[in-house]
């Protein structure tokens, strides 16, 4: 790196000469100790090299800043989502800058303002594949929690095992006895969706049911698609006597369309959920579902991008966590309804 006489190296300049982000040369500069070895022994070569002139960190030094990005923040997901990270986040000194992108003119705006604040990662599961390539560009470690229809990911992605949930819901059902079995599925544009339908299917398939994709209607993972389709599903001419929804919302939306039908869960039809938000224990009666550790992924990613900023590889490029199926008052034995 040759610079003309006055120049003054800048921390941008030592990063692209070191390979590493702005954060972890600012890290660096600024004493934390959240930088591996032998970065930091690379990093402070160059600033010695380049004369670059430290100064003593005080009340206005830019703290640890991480960003969570979300589609929207109307779900209990994300709220689950964000409880896990503040967690680790809290615990580190680590600040989280929680945003809400809609579409792409909202995530550039955010680009602009992420630029702006100088942000050590971003855990996300809806930016853009070109935002991921603008954060690498910019240096900015990027984790994907629960990836959203991203496929071919760069960025290391946590999520859950969505296809053994579905399975073990579908599963639990059949071996009460039931056969005609409904889905409400997720979005088919999202990975989880699909991987919760396969496994539905896998269940059905494994244990001699044929699949009728009759019994499968599509909703958005809220609690208002979940109430009509369970709507749809109850005016087939043979309904189903079980119904597997692929999220909580989805599954209370559906128990209201059984309440206002005057249909009893789970004694005329038993009905599975997936997440395990906290309300569903509460709800009359107590969801059975699928329990996916929504505040686990949250925390997973914080550390996964800390690594990231001190210039770490991660155990794994794609960390899948377990999920359970939590047994309670939503499901019994199939009754002949008359």
């Amino acid at each position: 790196m040759t610079r003309g006489t006055g120049h003054r190296v800048t921390i941008a300049e030592i990063a692209r000469e070191a390979g590493v982000s702005v954060p972890t040369v600012s890290r660096v500069v600024n004493g934390r100790s959240d930088v591996s070895p032998q970065t930091r022994a690379r990093v402070e070569a160059l600033l010695r090299r380049h004369r670059y002139r430290r100064r003593v960190p005080g009340p206005g030094d830019r703290a640890a800043l991480m960003d969570l990005v979300f589609g929207d923040l109307g779900h209990p997901w994300a709220v689950e989502i964000i409880r896990g990270v503040e967690e680790v986040a809290q615990a580190a000194g680590i600040g989280t800058v929680v945003s809400v992108v809609h579409g792409r003119a909202d995530a550039r705006r955010w680009m602009t303002n992420l630029r702006a604040r100088a942000s050590d990662g971003v855990m996300t599961s809806v930016l853009e594949p070109v935002l991921h390539k603008e954060l690498r560009t910019l240096g900015v470690p990027l984790v994907v929690i629960d990836p959203a229809g991203s496929a071919g990911l760069e960025a290391p992605t946590v999520g859950a095992t969505n296809w053994a949930g579905g399975m073990a819901a579908t599963d639990h059902l059949l071996r009460l006895g039931h056969r005609r079995i409904g889905m409400i599925a997720g979005p088919a544009g999202h990975p989880c969706s699909r991987a919760r339908l396969g496994g539905y299917r896998a269940a059905l398939q494994g244990a001699g049911v044929p699949v009728d994709a009759g019994l499968i209607a599509r909703g958005d993972f809220r609690h208002a698609s979940g109430f009509a389709c369970c709507n749809a599903l109850l005016d087939l001419r043979e309904p189903p006597t079980a119904l597997f929804a692929a999220s909580d919302p989805m599954a209370l939306g559906a128990i209201e369309a059984l309440r206002r039908r005057g249909l009893r869960v789970p004694e005329d039809i038993s009905v599975v959920g997936f997440d395990d938000l906290p309300e569903v224990r509460w709800c009359a009666p107590p969801l059975t579902t699928v329990r996916q550790p929504l505040a686990d992924m949250g925390k997973l990613a914080v550390r996964t991008l800390q690594r990231l900023a001190r210039a770490e590889k991660p155990d794994s490029h794609r960390v899948e966590l377990a999920t359970e199926l939590v047994v309670r008052a939503s499901t019994a034995t199939p009754t002949t309804r008359g």
